[in-house]
């Protein structure tokens, strides 16, 4: 293939799949007015070479698997999200949550957790087991927050471009309870070992009507023509990740060389758009250098962030 070809290729996919992430604002418009801000987290740490990597679209998948598994977080998500009639805003909308407290500069990461607040508010209501559940709640929020983290944890293990040490594990795990501390989340175990022992022990999680329209939808949601396939594979990935009781609860399961198939399509997928425009852009904000290794295809939709960009 021409390398005329290959970079038409190359775009393709890119644009093909940022395109599925830009149905929201994007949450960094301005992240260039606050220089020297690290945000949370800022240069070195684990989460933003975790959250930078394309292997998160594997995690997403993954945490709203693990996420329908406790009956009061389905029941809130059945009973109060919109994810049916807009799965690509719902998509939108939580990648810009992950983008904006991953790499925002402290007030963007407020703003978000702002947001978040008050979507959660009026989500309240009883289980089928007759549990009251509020989604803003501390159980709630540590369920859906662990749950989260532990998805991004797992699959960039699996799917990650370059093996992850035990203690760049932890160190990510630990960096995420000051997250979940601003969301006032409960239990926020802080070694990765934690965190899955507290994900696939919880005595609360079990089936429910609400998980079952959960999964039946992320089988099979309503995404453009040119993404289904892909999206299958990923799918099929996020399920190959997880423990034998989520399985067991959530009734699914994983063909063989699902795992073999997903690192290829990650690939492909990291060959293309390289690591996150926004980790670019946070550090450009902190004026910082990219670490070895690490690629940016992409320019981020922030003011002013054209004029500074220069593809790695």
């Amino acid at each position: 293939m021409a390398a005329t070809d290959m970079i038409d290729v190359r775009s393709r996919i890119a644009e093909t799949t940022a395109g599925l992430f830009a149905h929201a604002e994007y949450p960094l418009a301005h992240s260039l007015d606050h220089p020297g801000d690290p945000g949370l987290f800022g240069p070195g740490s684990a989460t933003w070479e975790i959250i930078g990597d394309v292997a998160t679209f594997v995690g997403g998948i993954r945490a709203l698997l693990v996420q329908a598994a406790h009956p009061e977080g389905g029941a809130g998500v059945a009973d109060h999200s919109n994810y049916e009639d807009d799965p690509l805003g719902r998509l939108s909308r939580t990648s810009a949550y992950v983008t904006a407290t991953a790499f925002g500069a402290r007030p963007e990461v407020e703003d978000a957790i702002r947001v978040v607040r008050r979507a959660h508010a009026p989500v309240r209501g009883t289980s089928h087991r007759g549990e009251r559940y509020s989604a803003s709640g501390s159980e709630y929020a540590a369920w859906v927050h662990n749950a989260l983290i532990d998805s991004f944890l797992t699959t960039h293990r699996t799917f990650g471009p370059r093996p992850l040490s035990h203690h760049r594990a932890d160190a990510f795990v630990a960096e995420q309870t000051r997250l979940g501390a601003m969301l006032h989340a409960g239990e926020l175990p802080d070694t990765a070992d934690g965190l899955s022992l507290w994900i696939a022990s919880h005595p609360s999680i079990g089936p429910s009507p609400g998980m079952e329209q959960v999964v039946a939808f992320l089988r099979n949601p309503p995404l453009p023509m040119g993404a289904r396939i892909g999206y299958r594979v990923l799918f099929r990935a996020a399920v190959a990740t997880l423990p034998d009781r989520l399985t067991s609860i959530l009734g699914v399961s994983a063909p063989p060389g699902a795992i073999l198939g997903g690192r290829a399509l990650v690939d492909a997928l990291r060959w293309a758009m390289g690591s996150s425009p926004s980790w670019w852009l946070a550090l450009e904000r902190v004026g910082s250098t990219a670490p070895e290794g690490v690629h940016f295809r992409r320019c981020p939709p922030a003011d002013g962030a054209e004029l500074r960009f220069v593809a790695s």
